[in-house]
């Protein structure tokens, strides 16, 4: 399955973006990443099927495992794309968290987009290891 982060601006040369590339060698599974302008910009069309998470603080704050169960049940599910979605400063539109498949928070604080996405690579890469019996993740 296909995990594909799309993130509103340009990460860069900064440390976040040396977090992002050291999780994205790691996962195994297959990672696009799109970096949008902050406003506009078009998104490919997903590989059906697929999800929607949208990264919102109005999310659901769920633990590593949870995630990880999410992403199993998908791909078991023959789900081809899951898309994470990080909006721009202000957020998802209304119509845009009706239509996700789930709304992940990394808890109630706000979080700089760039550190945000950084933190969804290593969750996605946690995850990877939890479905793997892989020693990173200790509960």
């Amino acid at each position: 399955m296909l995990l594909h982060i799309i993130a509103r601006g340009k990460i860069g040369r900064s440390p976040e973006a040396q977090l992002v590339a050291r999780y994205e060698k790691r996962l195994t599974w297959p990672v696009k990443l799109t970096e949008l302008p902050e406003t506009g910009g078009r998104i490919s069309d997903p590989v059906s099927p697929h999800r929607t998470v949208l990264l919102d603080e109005r999310g659901r704050d769920l633990s590593s495992e949870e995630l990880a169960l999410h992403l199993a049940r998908w791909r078991d599910d023959g789900v081809r794309e899951t898309r994470f979605i990080l909006g721009a400063a202000d957020g998802h539109s209304e119509g845009e968290r009706a239509e996700a498949d789930l709304l992940l928070a990394f808890g109630r604080a706000t979080w700089p987009h760039l550190l945000a996405r950084a933190m969804l690579m290593e969750q996605l890469y946690r995850a990877s290891t939890i479905l793997a019996g892989h020693p990173y993740h200790r509960s």
